[in-house]
C-alpha cells in the first residue's frame, strides 16, 4: 500500500498538479492519484486563475496534509533528503528557493497568454508584449543557473525542486513555439525527456476532458 495520496486534477491542463506530481516522484515517495474533475465547479475555477481553492496539488501523508507547492517541495526534501530536491550548500539553496518562490507568485502574463495544454501545438503563435517580458525573465534565470552550477539541470547534475517547478514552463514552451537559444532549447529538451515527464505526456494525451476557456485560438 502506498504511503501517500497526491491530489491532481487535469493532466493536460493543470501545471499546478505537474510540478506536485514530479516533486513526489522526485522523492521516489511510494503514492497513491486522487484526481479531482475538471468538471468540479472549485476545480475549475483554480485552473482558469480565478480561485486560489487550494483543491491541487494536496499531498496527504501519514497526519501531514501539505496543500502549496513549494511547501510540499520542502517537506519532501525534508523526509527524503537523499533525493537532493534542494541543493546541499547554503548559498544553492537560497538560490533555488528564490527562483522557486519567483515562480509560485510570478509569471501571471505567461500564465494568462500561456496556458498549459499538453496536447495541443501551435506554430508560430503571437505572443503578447507583457508575456514577452515574462518569458525573457525565465530564460534570464535559466541562463544564470547554468552559469553558477553548470547544468544540465537548473542546479547541476540533478534534476530537483527547480525543474520541477519550471517544467510546466518548459511545456508552455513547447506547446506554443516560443523561440529560445540552444542551452535553453537542450534544456527544454532534457526536462521533456524525463522519464517523469514522458509518463506525465502519456497520461494527458490519454485524458479525454477538454476545457475550451484554455484552448487558445488564433
Amino acid at each position: 500500500m502506498a504511503d501517500a495520496t497526491l491530489t491532481i486534477s487535469s493532466r493536460n491542463y493543470s501545471s499546478w498538479s505537474l510540478r506536485g506530481w514530479l516533486l513526489v516522484r522526485f522523492a521516489s515517495l511510494p503514492f497513491e492519484v486522487r484526481r479531482v474533475d475538471p468538471d468540479d465547479a472549485s476545480a475549475r475555477a483554480e485552473l482558469l486563475l480565478l480561485s486560489p481553492s487550494v483543491l491541487v496539488p494536496r499531498l496527504e501523508h501519514g497526519d501531514v496534509s501539505v496543500w502549496d507547492t513549494v511547501a510540499i517541495g520542502e517537506y519532501l526534501n525534508e523526509i527524503t533528503p537523499e533525493a537532493a530536491l534542494l541543493p546541499a550548500g547554503r548559498a544553492a539553496r537560497a538560490h533555488c528557493r528564490a527562483i522557486c518562490g519567483e515562480m509560485h507568485s510570478g509569471f501571471t502574463a505567461l500564465r494568462s497568454a500561456l496556458p498549459m495544454n499538453m496536447k495541443a501545438h501551435f506554430p508560430k503563435f503571437t505572443v503578447w508584449s507583457r508575456a514577452r517580458g515574462d518569458i525573457a525573465r525565465v530564460v534570464e534565470i535559466w541562463r544564470d543557473c547554468f552559469a553558477r552550477y553548470g547544468g544540465p539541470f537548473l542546479f547541476g547534475k540533478r534534476r530537483g525542486m527547480a525543474d520541477a517547478m519550471y517544467a510546466p514552463v518548459v511545456s508552455r514552451f513547447l506547446t506554443y513555439d516560443v523561440a529560445l537559444d540552444a542551452a535553453c532549447a537542450g534544456y527544454c529538451a532534457r526536462v521533456m525527456a524525463m522519464p517523469e515527464m514522458q509518463e506525465w505526456v502519456a497520461a494527458a494525451r490519454d485524458e479525454p476532458d477538454e476545457i475550451e476557456e484554455l484552448d487558445a485560438e488564433f
